[in-house]
């Protein structure tokens, strides 16, 4: 019922930017939580952000100095700006959504996109 797009990951050097962005589409009613998370080889997947409909953010303490998240409610989007970047940053971020759906509005589902690579390098 929903697919989530995400882009922006690529490969960049220490001290670099990247802004990561998911569009959530589909016959969706409303977005509760959204977030980023990301998998770092031999590590387990772990929380980067999050940000609810009402715009409250939570970050990993790793990166609340660097990372911002953001969202666009009209266009079942969100971000996330990375900057000053570093080497353990390296990680395939993935899109997270909580979402209610016109065809069952009394039940929230979870959707995650495919992962994006996010690599940082001299």
């Amino acid at each position: 019922q929903v697919q989530l797009v995400e882009s922006g990951g690529g490969l960049v050097q220490p001290g670099g930017s990247l802004r990561l962005s998911c569009a959530a589409s589909g016959r969706i009613f409303s977005i509760n939580a959204m977030g980023w998370y990301r998998q770092a080889p031999g590590k387990e997947r772990e929380l980067v952000a999050t940000i609810t409909s009402d715009f409250s953010t939570n970050y990993a303490d790793s990166v609340k100095a660097r990372f911002a998240i953001s969202r666009d409610n009209a266009k079942n989007t969100v971000y996330l700006q990375m900057n000053s970047l570093k080497p353990e940053d390296t990680a395939v971020y993935y899109c997270n959504a909580e979402v209610v759906l016109f065809i069952d509005p009394a039940y929230k589902y979870e959707y995650w996109g495919q992962g994006t690579q996010v690599t940082v390098s001299s």
